[in-house]
């Protein structure tokens, strides 16, 4: 075969011009350490034992819907390897495990990892590292603070907003309520205090009659609600996790206290509280959710939740539909998926928490209807909105409107 000069002229153009291209391509390729033209790694830390334990399904939630996408093809070409570690809800072990993900498997971000005051240890660490420190699973509002601690953020509602539509709802169906409120001694259970007094306003210091915080350590919360019954309170406030969660809601019925009992939404899962609880021991308890609740039949033929329960069936069968728990980590990995495949081939520490940043109108179809996660440079709090909902029979009702509730960090 003969190839004239011409013919070798223009097929010596054509291969500058692929090999320019193809460098180009290659050039608009950004990785951070974490990052490869394979390979996403990802950290987090889960309770996976110790006094939040219940929590740790989350991480297995997490876990399997990555290897879902992974079987799929992964994010734009990329496989997640996703590494979790336990903590046991131990601040000192969360730094630990923090500074391992960081420092020794050289992870990308840390991603949901569990608790106020685990997270909170490793807050000021993360953020001089230029590490993002990604949708913590965690409602505290601090982590809305883009200015100070910019690789930081929440995902779910935060506790103050939470808690202040608690105190919106007291102040307009039970206005001489006589209010006992139970919290767990740290920045979490602080938080929610704080949204409910400030949700209160002037009232808070005649409607609040008695205040008792435990400790994370402690074997069991029985004596401090014998304490709040003997102070003659009418409305119960519960801001404690799920073990303890349902430690109240049992000793309140075996004493016979027949308070309006509010409970917080991070302890509000059917299969990990209500029912180890009891069933005829919670009616009536108000709490409040952003996230579609499976024993709840209006959803039995909502698409969202048929894609949810096909994904339990084929890739988390042991994943218990009714926990909480389990919805909260299929809708943050969806969410993060998201943020991935806006990132697209620029995989730099930077361009995640600038992605994260930039979620407009984004739903995972566990949100309740109405309700959109929206970010921006100086909106770190994807998910504001709630709706109230009361205990009846063996499922949530919802009632009222969405409410929004901002409070900035």
């Amino acid at each position: 075969m003969r190839f004239s000069t011409s013919s070798l002229a223009i097929a010596s153009t054509a291969f500058v011009v692929l090999a320019a291209s193809a460098s180009g391509a290659l050039a608009q390729k950004k990785y951070d350490t974490g990052a490869t033209d394979t390979e996403i790694k990802i950290g987090n830390i889960m309770p996976y034992s110790g006094p939040a334990s219940a929590y740790g399904v989350i991480g297995k939630t997490e876990a399997a819907y990555f290897k879902k996408i992974n079987d799929a093809g992964g994010i734009n070409g990329r496989k997640i390897n996703f590494i979790s570690y336990d903590d046991g809800y131990s601040p000192p072990k969360t730094v630990e495990q923090a500074r391992k993900l960081v420092e020794s498997d050289e992870v990308l971000f840390i991603f949901n990892s569990l608790g106020t005051p685990p997270n909170s240890a490793i807050h000021k660490y993360m953020n001089a590292k230029k590490v993002p420190q990604l949708f913590v699973a965690t409602g505290a509002t601090k982590w809305n603070d883009p200015k100070d601690f910019p690789w930081t953020m929440g995902w779910q509602p935060n506790y103050q907003s939470e808690s202040r539509i608690y105190a919106k709802y007291l102040l307009k169906e039970k206005p001489a309520a006589k209010i006992a409120v139970l919290y767990q001694n740290d920045d979490y259970g602080k938080d929610y205090l704080k949204g409910l007094k400030d949700g209160l306003g002037g009232k808070a210091a005649s409607m609040i009659i008695a205040e008792e915080s435990f400790e994370t350590t402690e074997p069991t919360v029985d004596s401090h609600i014998v304490r709040l019954k003997s102070t003659g309170a009418d409305v119960f406030v519960n801001i404690s996790t799920p073990k303890f969660a349902a430690q109240a809601i049992k000793k309140i019925a075996e004493i016979g206290w027949k308070p309006l009992h509010i409970l917080n939404n991070v302890s509000a899962s059917v299969g990990s509280v209500i029912k180890p609880a009891g069933f005829e021991n919670a009616q009536d308890i108000i709490s409040a959710a952003y996230l579609k609740d499976v024993s709840d039949p209006q959803w039995d033929k909502d698409p969202g939740m048929k894609e949810f329960l096909d994904f339990l069936a084929k890739d988390f069968p042991e994943g218990n539909k009714l926990d909480g728990s389990v919805v909260v980590g299929y809708g943050v990995a969806q969410t993060l998926v998201q943020v991935l495949k806006q990132c697209g081939d620029n995989l730099t520490r930077e361009n995640i928490m600038k992605q994260a940043a930039s979620l407009k109108d984004f739903r995972t179809e566990v949100l309740l209807p109405g309700i959109k996660i929206n970010t921006s440079p100086t909106d770190f709090a994807p998910i504001s909105q709630l709706q109230l909902m009361k205990f009846k029979g063996d499922k949530w009702e919802l009632f009222g409107d969405i409410v929004s509730g901002d409070v900035g960090g």
